[in-house]
């Protein structure tokens, strides 16, 4: 049997192998959800020495952890302790990747935590107005907990209203699982 040259992949290792190809040194990126630092960690690699991630989270367990992860790295980016909500505030426009992780903090010893679409949609549309043409917007979104329905469903309705002349919106995931399985949401930015 011939080994495929493409293999099909969980939605994560699937958004950074997109965002990789896009990422260059120098550029600018954002990670809205920085939950224990994975995804901020690729991204701090993706930018390279000269470039700069944002990353965003409530919690302060989520910023410990993530500073404990990047090491070294932690120089390629500015940690925030705030809402992803507030974005705009805190990121210069030009940004080529944003990377949301929605749902909960994984291992979290304190009260659980979740987005909510109270605070995702002001984000992603944060995001939207941050992102440079030809850039890239992420959303890994997970509904199997209290709460996550709503969000996915708001999540959902904002994005299909996005103008197709400006945007393209890409659904990406498990038809075939029993439970509820993630997703992920890929909004390129019209390059035009």
């Amino acid at each position: 049997m011939k080994t495929p040259k493409f293999q099909l992949q969980r939605i994560l290792p699937f958004a950074k192998q997109v965002l990789s190809s896009l990422l260059e040194e120098g550029d600018t990126a954002v990670d809205a959800t920085m939950g224990n630092g994975h995804d901020t960690e690729f991204l701090a690699k993706a930018v390279g020495r000269t470039g700069l991630v944002y990353a965003f989270d409530i919690q302060q367990a989520a910023l410990e952890a993530t500073r404990n992860r990047l090491g070294p790295l932690v120089s390629r980016t500015e940690l925030i302790l705030g809402s992803h909500a507030n974005m705009a505030e805190r990121v210069p426009a030009g940004v080529t990747a944003v990377m949301f992780n929605l749902g909960f903090l994984p291992s979290a010893e304190e009260a659980f935590v979740i987005t909510t679409g109270e605070t995702t949609i002001p984000a992603i549309r944060a995001a939207l107005s941050l992102l440079k043409p030809g850039g890239i917007i992420s959303i890994a979104v997970y509904d199997g907990h209290p709460g996550g329905a709503a969000e996915r469903d708001a999540v959902l309705g904002f994005v299909q209203q996005l103008d197709a002349k400006d945007y393209q919106v890409i659904r990406y995931g498990t038809m075939n699982s029993l439970s509820s399985p993630p997703f992920l949401l890929l909004i390129e930015k019209s390059s035009w």
